[in-house]
C-alpha cells in the first residue's frame, strides 16, 4: 500500500538521497554566502567557468539558499549556452524545490518498501513544470548533439545519462508515474555503464549504476528477474561499493554520493556510518539546518536518544534564527523528533510539551499519526492512562488514514497494555 511519504521505488531513490538537502551533482570547496551576495557576474571581466558556476550554485543549494542558486545558474546558462550540465542542474533544482515544498526531502520519507506501483500525487504548479521540462529538454538536446559528433565521448554520455535519471525521478515523484519512468531509468543506467567501460576512472558514473544495482537487489524475486531482463544489474554489496567509491573520489558527483550513502546506510541499519557521513556534510554545508535534523533522526534509529536530543537542540537553535523558507511540515517535524527522543529518555513533561507543539504546525499525515502515538506513550510514562488511551485512539485514526500500518499496530498494542519505556 502507498503510505504518504513512507515508500520509495526503483525510480525515486536515484535522487531521493540528494533531495535531503535540495541539491545534486556538485562538489568542491565550500563557497560561503558572503562570497555570492551578487550572483550575477560583474559588468567587467570574464564570466566564471561553467564548472565553477555549478560549484557555487550547488553549494548555495546544499546550504538551502535556493533563490541565489537559481540566479547563479541562470547567469551561467547565459555565459555558457552550449553546456549541457547547466540546464540539467537548473531542472534538478526546480524538481528538488518542489519536493522541498511538499516536505519530501528527508531520509525518513524513503525508508518504506520498494514499490513498482503508480501513485496518486498532486499535479505540479504549471510554471515550475514548464521550466523543468524546458531546461531538461535543452540539456538532453545538447548532450545528444555532442554524441552525434562523438558517439563515445564519456562526458556527453554521462550528461545524457544524468539527465535521463532526473527525468525518471520527476516521473516517479512529481507525476506519480513509476512504470512510466522505467524507460528513462533503464537508459540512464545503460549510458553510465558505458561511461565506466570507456573511462574506468570516471567512478562518478558508478553513482547511478550502483544505486540501481542496490535497488534491484532489494526487489522481490519476480520483479528482480524482470529488472535483469530489462538490462539492469543487481548486487547490493557491489552497488554500495560503487557509491562509496564515488563518495571518495573528487568529482561533480561526490557530495551526491555522500547523501546517497546517508540514506542507504540508514536502510542497512549502519547508523554509525550514516552519522559519520552527516558529520562531514555538516562541515561542508554549515547553513543547512536539515543536516542536524537528519542526524537527530538517525541517532533515534540507532537507539541513542540522548545524542538525538543534543543534536536536535543544536539544530533548533539554528532554526530559531533562520528566516528562510521552511520545508513543508518542518517546524512540526523538529518538535516531533525531539519529542520522540524525550519519550525514550523518559522525560514525560518535556516530551508532552514538544509533541503538543508539533501538532500546532502543519504535518504530513503519517507524522501526525506518529505524534499522537508518542503523546500516548508520554502520557503513560506520566501515569495518565486515560490521557494515553485518548491519544492512542487519535493515533489509530490518523495512522489508518495515512496507511501507516506499523503505527496502527503500535497504538493497538499500547491500548491493550501501557507503554513502560523502551
Amino acid at each position: 500500500m502507498w503510505r504518504e511519504g513512507r515508500t520509495y521505488n526503483l525510480m525515486v531513490l536515484r535522487h531521493a538521497a540528494v533531495a535531503i538537502c535540495a541539491a545534486v551533482l556538485t562538489v568542491g570547496l565550500p563557497v560561503h554566502a558572503e562570497d555570492v551576495q551578487a550572483p550575477a557576474r560583474p559588468a567587467a571581466g570574464p564570466p566564471a567557468s561553467a564548472a565553477r558556476s555549478l560549484q557555487i550554485a550547488f553549494d548555495l543549494a546544499y546550504n538551502l539558499d535556493h533563490d541565489q542558486a537559481h540566479a547563479v545558474l541562470e547567469q551561467a546558462m547565459r555565459d555558457h549556452p552550449d553546456d549541457a550540465a547547466l540546464p540539467r542542474a537548473h531542472a534538478t533544482l526546480t524538481w528538488l524545490n518542489l519536493l522541498y515544498k511538499r516536505g519530501m526531502v528527508l531520509v525518513e520519507n524513503y525508508l518504506g518498501p520498494v514499490s513498482k506501483d503508480d501513485v496518486k500525487v498532486a499535479a505540479p504548479p504549471p510554471p515550475e513544470a514548464k521550466e523543468y521540462q524546458t531546461q531538461l529538454a535543452r540539456s538532453i538536446a545538447l548532450s545528444e548533439a555532442q554524441l552525434k559528433k562523438s558517439p563515445n565521448d564519456p562526458t556527453a554520455l554521462y550528461e545524457l545519462g544524468a539527465a535521463l535519471g532526473l527525468q525518471a525521478s520527476w516521473s516517479a515523484t512529481i507525476d506519480g508515474r513509476v512504470m512510466g519512468a522505467f524507460g528513462a531509468a533503464r537508459r540512464a543506467y545503460s549510458l553510465h555503464e558505458r561511461v565506466l567501460e570507456l573511462a574506468p576512472q570516471r567512478v562518478d558514473a558508478g553513482l547511478i549504476v550502483g544505486t540501481y544495482r542496490y535497488l534491484v537487489a532489494s526487489l522481490v524475486l519476480p520483479a528482480r528477474w524482470l529488472a535483469y531482463m530489462a538490462g539492469f544489474g543487481g548486487g547490493k554489496d557491489k552497488g554500495l561499493a560503487m557509491i562509496e567509491a564515488a563518495s571518495n573520489h573528487p568529482s561533480l558527483a561526490q557530495t551526491d554520493a555522500r547523501f546517497a550513502l546517508v540514506l542507504l546506510y540508514n536502510r542497512e541499519a549502519r547508523y554509525n556510518a550514516a552519522l559519520a557521513e552527516l558529520a562531514e556534510l555538516r562541515k561542508g554545508y554549515p547553513r543547512n539546518r536539515l543536516l542536524w535534523l537528519e542526524a537527530g533522526a538517525t541517532c533515534l534509529r540507532a537507539s541513542r536518544p540522548a545524542d538525538a536530543e543534543a543534536m536536535l537542540n543544536e539544530g533548533m537553535r539554528m532554526l530559531a534564527t533562520d528566516h528562510r523558507p521552511r520545508m513543508l511540515g518542518e517546524d512540526g517535524q523538529w518538535y516531533y523528533e525531539r519529542g520522540v527522543a524525550r519519550v525514550r529518555l523518559r522525560k514525560a513533561p518535556e516530551a508532552i510539551a514538544d509533541l503538543t507543539e508539533a501538532l500546532r504546525h502543519p504535518q504530513l499525515g503519517w507524522i501526525r499519526g506518529r505524534t499522537y502515538l508518542e503523546l500516548g506513550k508520554a502520557a503513560d510514562l506520566a501515569g495518565d492512562r486515560a490521557g494515553a488511551l485518548a491519544e492512542y485512539a487519535k493515533a489509530k485514526q490518523a495512522s489508518t488514514a495515512a496507511g501507516d500500518d506499523e503505527a496502527v499496530a503500535q497504538a493497538r498494542k499500547f491500548t491493550s497494555s501501557p507503554y513502560r519505556g523502551a
